[in-house]
């Protein structure tokens, strides 16, 4: 009995080390020393980054690994600090990265991203990165989900990110974009070929030159088209109104000119249409068939004066509708007021005039605000209980009636 102490714990200790063993192979080589010269080049890594050499087996905070391979890495608003070094591209078998909202992520992004070939989804907004984007992410053949926005990228769009086939989701807004929208040649991919896309934000940035025709098709399922905020110019394309599955398009605060498209008014699922403070002329196209709309500023164009188009009592849907300085004249329509979803009317620096009626059983309960400063109205009749906010400012019934008002005083 005296000898089974000693082979008791020889036993234990042999398989003590042998679950060492099985621990400190965890992790693939390649991917430990990749995360770990990550970790060298950062600061602020979570606590559980110190604590092992073993990103698999003793699990680090937003490493997610798959028979020892590393396929995800999810750190977002961290507080990380410092560069995202070529080291990520050993990680050849990550599916997700995502290092979104860490302000303290500078400089460049390495091409060695476009190494990432199984790469599904790479979120990098928020981060404050500079440099070009890298045309090697238009070697990502898997990538379904591309989220560049927030950073201070500047450079064009490299046509490569056409290649991107299967790309749901394309974000590079909020940077410092020059150049034009990229499309196809025959020699050259473009954004054109993103067939499976439904979100295109590019706004917020230096974008120039005008918008592609060829831009837009009817093979194209995009819901989001995102534009506003750069420096566009020359028309709105025709071909906008192939792409009938459009929600949301805003083309505002630009320099685009011209008459906008009657093939617009295809777009019959939009509930967003923003066409504001640009360059556009001409009449403004019949917008009747956008039943969904909730949401229109057509405002600070150049269009032709005209009274209120007859779709303005058609749309029962609208939630706000803004066309302030539009060259609109004649009565004010007050059905308008009435539409059950109604929230805010913006049509200031207009010429409306005669009488303006409001109250009674046609009047939302929705309404929240109507703007007609700087109109010619000369009456105004309001029903009792009335008490939405309305600015009448520069018209001639504050010079009279409604002098001593709080509609004729700023709010």
């Amino acid at each position: 009995m005296a000898s089974a102490a000693p082979i008791g714990l020889f036993l234990f200790l042999a398989l003590f080390c042998a679950r060492i063993h099985v621990i400190v192979s965890l992790t693939n080589d390649g991917d430990a020393a990749a995360l770990q010269s990550m970790k060298s080049s950062w600061e602020n890594t979570p606590p559980t980054w110190q604590q092992s050499n073993d990103p698999c087996g003793f699990p680090w905070e937003g490493v997610t690994c798959k028979d020892s391979r590393v396929t995800a890495l999810g750190l977002p608003a961290m507080g990380l600090k410092g560069r995202l070094s070529g080291d990520i591209g050993s990680l050849t078998e990550l599916i997700s990265l995502d290092l979104s909202y860490n302000k303290g992520l500078t400089g460049s992004l390495t091409p060695r991203l476009g190494d990432l070939k199984n790469l599904n989804i790479l979120i990098l907004q928020g981060c404050s990165f500079t440099g070009n984007i890298p045309s090697e992410l238009g070697n990502l053949a898997e990538l379904s989900f591309l989220a560049l926005n927030t950073n201070n990228l500047s450079g064009g769009i490299p046509p490569s990110l056409g290649k991107l086939s299967k790309l749901y989701w394309l974000d590079l807004a909020e940077n410092q974009l020059t150049g034009p929208l990229p499309v196809s040649t025959d020699t050259t991919p473009g954004l054109d070929q993103l067939h499976k896309a439904k979100h295109f934000h590019f706004n917020k940035n230096q974008l120039s030159g005008s918008i592609p025709a060829q831009l837009f098709s009817s093979d194209m399922i995009l819901i989001h088209v995102l534009f506003d905020s750069n420096k566009l110019t020359g028309g709105i394309p025709a071909t906008i109104g192939l792409v009938q599955t459009l929600e949301v398009l805003r083309l505002d605060r630009n320099s685009l000119t011209g008459a906008i498209p009657s093939t617009i008014s295809n777009l019959t699922n939009i509930n967003e249409l923003h066409l504001a403070q640009n360059e556009l002329s001409g009449t403004v196209p019949d917008l009747s068939p956008m039943t969904s709309l909730n949401y229109l500023d057509l405002s600070n164009n150049s269009f032709l004066a005209s009274e209120a188009p007859a779709w303005f009592t058609s749309l029962t849907s609208l939630n706000t509708l803004v066309m302030e300085y539009s060259s609109l004249q004649g009565s004010f329509p007050p059905e308008l007021l009435s539409f059950p979803r109604i929230q805010v009317v913006k049509l200031k620096n207009n010429a409306f005039n005669g009488t303006l009626t409001i109250g009674g059983a046609n009047f939302s309960p929705q309404l929240e605000l109507i703007d007609l400063e700087n109109n010619q109205i000369s009456i105004a009749t309001l029903g009792s209980g009335f008490n939405t906010t309305l600015k009448l400012m520069g018209n001639p019934v504050c010079d009279s009636a409604l002098a001593n008002t709080v509609y004729c005083r700023p709010q």
